[in-house]
């Protein structure tokens, strides 16, 4: 492996898929995200999708599709579907936050649903940098193994008295994993070739689930099934990354993470997560912004709020998690120092923030 990535506390990721997290996490707040719809093509094929539109103030977030393909349904179960999804008020349902998808009757939809509307939350990014962590220390390159019970001691769950886990937290890892297998990420790399643009389309999941295995052979499991109808969870999973590129490649473009604490806030929900938030923010920034001295960042306060989800109407309030946030991954050793610059407008202030290159830093080997 790279010398970069030799470090025991370093661990790379494609600077691709950092890139898009943020945007394809982007929750039904975020102004830039339309709520899903039910579509089909011509051809045949049945989808659950959203759209995550471009910021035409910001030009390193891009736009991108996320949806879920509808297997195994029938022609009949999906007009009955798209009827009752027709019938519903999926804004006035959401008013009341993701409770609010009560009110849609077919269980297996309105998880479905629910996935789409909460992808890549904090607990699953933080889901990721442990398996590309793990793909590092095993050098197993894009296929990584784990075991549900190893995982979950490590996000820092506590045990039943059987020194299991119990079945909620354990069908929850399982929910996860199924997010990152079916929801697929559709997006566009634009390139000038002969002095025009084109835009090549990419569809990718963040993972895929090859195998998985069961302690208990008599106990009936199906991926699906548990994660539309039932709470279960298998005792171990394979997956392979789907964006894995290795640091060995001359042209690979990744990032270097450094001691990621994936220890969860029991109790509080994934989404208040804002510094797993706002790590991830910076560091699809490095690739894109091309940061002065290597080291400095300077955005718009106005886009971190956003991507922090800060869109609660008291600015203040709204001001202060966000500084709080900062301090944390300060005291973390990410951040080494932030301030805002002095400008003309105060609708637009500018953050500038250095970034500790001993815990995250981009390498190009362009």
């Amino acid at each position: 492996m790279n010398d970069a990535c030799s470090q025991l506390d370093l661990f790379a990721v494609d600077s691709k898929l950092v890139k898009l997290l943020p945007r394809a996490g982007a929750s039904f707040r975020n102004p830039d995200v339309r709520l899903p719809v039910l579509r089909s093509e011509p051809g045949g094929g049945y989808y659950l999708e959203m759209r995550v539109e471009e910021d035409p103030e910001e030009a390193s977030e891009v736009g991108l599709t996320r949806r879920i393909p509808l297997e195994n349904i029938s022609a009949e179960e999906w007009r009955e579907l798209k009827q009752q999804y027709d019938d519903l008020d999926l804004e006035a349902c959401l008013s009341k936050g993701i409770k609010g998808l009560e009110q849609i009757e077919d269980l297996r939809f309105r998880r479905l649903t629910a996935t789409l509307l909460t992808f890549l939350n904090p607990r699953q990014v933080q889901l990721v940098l442990y398996l590309y962590r793990a793909a590092a220390v095993e050098g197993t390159g894009a296929i990584v193994q784990f075991r549900s019970n190893d995982l979950l001691e490590i996000m820092g769950y506590n045990r039943t008295i059987d020194g299991g886990f119990h079945s909620v937290i354990r069908s929850q890892l399982h929910s996860d994993m199924m997010a990152l297998h079916r929801t697929e990420l559709v997006y566009a790399e634009k390139t000038s070739v002969e002095g025009r643009m084109e835009a090549d389309i990419f569809i990718k999941s963040v993972l895929k689930i090859i195998s998985f295995k069961i302690d208990n052979v008599q106990r009936d499991f199906d991926l699906d099934n548990a994660a539309d109808y039932t709470y279960a969870s298998a005792d171990a999973y394979t997956v392979n990354l789907e964006f894995f590129q290795t640091p060995t490649r001359a042209d690979g473009d990744y990032v270097l993470f450094g001691n990621i604490d994936m220890r969860q806030d029991i109790g509080n929900s994934a989404e208040h997560d804002y510094g797993t938030k706002l790590l991830i923010y910076l560091a699809g920034r490095l690739k894109w912004d091309s940061p002065k001295d290597g080291q400095y960042l300077t955005i718009s306060r106005k886009t971190l709020h956003k991507n922090l989800e800060l869109f609660g109407k008291n600015s203040s309030r709204n001001n202060k998690l966000f500084w709080r946030t900062v301090d944390d991954l300060t005291e973390k050793g990410f951040v080494l120092s932030a301030r805002e610059l002095p400008g003309k407008r105060k609708s637009n202030v500018l953050v500038e923030f250095q970034i500790n290159p001993e815990r995250i830093r981009l390498h190009s080997g362009k």
